[in-house]
């Protein structure tokens, strides 16, 4: 039998520990990285219509099939009125791919118009789109 000596032992163990290390980061890099959400974005000119249930929700018709659910940080209680109307300023692309694509203001049509700010677009489903009651369907 031969004599290890405490350092040589201590090297050893330093050596197992480092190739555990490496195995356990090898598998960390192979695992397969989460998947993103697809981006559901449409274009301002693809816009027909909008409703309002409250000061604080849109809910926006996109091609005549899709409805998104635009929730506000900045909300207006015009958006609720009769007559009101939403108005957005495009800037370069009307592309609206996350929140600050929008630039969004509602106004009674009597002259200032509101700022309103997005803080998430969401695009329903089928079943979410049944799902809201008639008077607010876009």
């Amino acid at each position: 039998m031969s004599k290890i000596t405490h350092s040589a032992r201590a090297a050893l163990i330093g050596l197992a520990i480092a190739g555990l290390s490496g195995l356990a980061a090898s598998a960390q890099d192979a695992a397969p990285a989460p998947a993103k959400p697809a981006r559901q974005c449409f274009y301002l000119s693809d816009w027909r219509g909008w409703t309002a249930p409250d000061k604080n929700t849109l809910y926006m018709k996109v091609r005549g099939r899709d409805v998104y659910r635009v929730d506000l940080a900045w909300g207006s209680n015009q958006l609720t009125w009769p007559g009101s109307h939403l108005v957005s300023v495009v800037r370069g692309s009307d592309s609206i791919c996350q929140p600050l694509d929008l630039d969004l203001r509602v106004s009674d049509g009597m002259g200032f118009a509101v700022p309103i700010r997005a803080k998430a677009i969401t695009k329903l489903t089928p079943d979410e789109i049944k799902a809201i009651p008639k008077k607010y369907q876009p």
